[in-house]
């Protein structure tokens, strides 16, 4: 703790944009991601993520020649939607729980539990979330705690059990244990 300091999170004013990146994210290297996010940003002429009702108005073949999957398209086009249309609203995010936000956005194809934490943790800032289906925390949490395996959901909760009600910042360090190796 005292080599990385505090966790360093911010939260974001731009839901849509934060769930559309952490699509984008999925299965990706953070750099892969980051290329990717950016050429999705200038098929919009400029650096600015695009509102939903403009990425609605992206051909699809285009957000795939931007470096995204078929179904990452799709999904975005789908994200996108849900906003437009109201079905999620950003406004009222912020005043739901965890699980009530879990439940909302999960309905929406192309989000589920990993870009849901990740949504809680980095953007909305809760303080008490553990994303189980992280690999970068498993492989730290392997790492911290000296096991041969990497710790499936079940274990990684018993492990993380002294942390709460801060366990956004336990997993935060477990992403620095894996970086500093």
């Amino acid at each position: 703790m005292r080599k990385h300091g505090a966790p360093a999170l911010r939260r974001t004013r731009n839901s849509f944009r934060a769930l559309a990146q952490s699509i984008i994210s999925q299965q990706l290297s953070v750099k892969a991601a980051a290329v990717i996010y950016r050429r999705v940003c200038g098929l919009f002429s400029g650096s600015r993520f695009p509102s939903p009702q403009r990425m609605l108005q992206m051909p699809h073949a285009r957000l795939r020649a931007a470096g995204l999957s078929n179904n990452k398209a799709a999904f975005l086009h789908e994200l996108a939607r849900a906003f437009h249309s109201g079905r999620i609203k950003a406004r009222t995010l912020n005043q739901l729980t965890d699980t009530e936000i879990a439940a909302q956005l999960v309905q929406v194809r192309g989000i589920g539990p990993w870009t849901v934490d990740m949504y809680l943790l980095f953007d909305l800032c809760r303080p008490n979330v553990l994303p189980v289906g992280d690999l970068g925390v498993r492989k730290g949490m392997q790492r911290w705690f000296g096991l041969r395996q990497l710790p499936d959901a079940e274990r990684m909760r018993k492990l993380a059990a002294a942390w709460q009600p801060y366990c956004s910042a336990g997993a935060w360090y477990m992403w620095r244990v894996l970086e500093a190796t």
